[in-house]
């Protein structure tokens, strides 16, 4: 199972952090150009969500990293909240995939570490 978790470990995945939210016309979407600025629903100073596989893990706030912008995570999910954002369980069975990593396992094998 160790080398099992090594391989699970190296995985790359989808780590999204989403600034804001908004319902936004189709029409408005077609009318778009560069330089268009679009207003969001959520203040400068408010909590990022972050999301892994499309599903919230945490929170954290925007920072400046040299020239860059990063996250300061302020709140991060259990162990096994996160087992469950990497299993994909929905996806798996909407593909009919039964080789699904059980996050109750992968979380515990963490918590060992195995």
């Amino acid at each position: 199972m160790a080398t099992e978790l090594d391989t699970i470990l190296r995985l790359e995945i989808p780590f999204v952090v989403v600034l804001a939210e908004r319902q936004f016309p189709l029409s408005g979407v077609r009318d778009l150009v560069p330089g268009t600025i679009i207003e969001l629903p959520k203040n400068a100073d408010e909590e990022l969500e972050i999301r892994i596989n499309n599903r919230p893990i945490g929170t954290g706030s925007a920072v400046k990293v040299g020239e860059n912008f990063g996250i300061r995570m302020d709140y991060v999910g259990d162990l096994a909240m996160r087992a469950e954002a990497l299993a994909q369980r929905e996806a798996s069975e909407e593909e009919g995939d039964t080789d699904e990593v059980n996050p109750e396992d992968l979380a515990a094998a963490l918590l060992s570490g195995q």
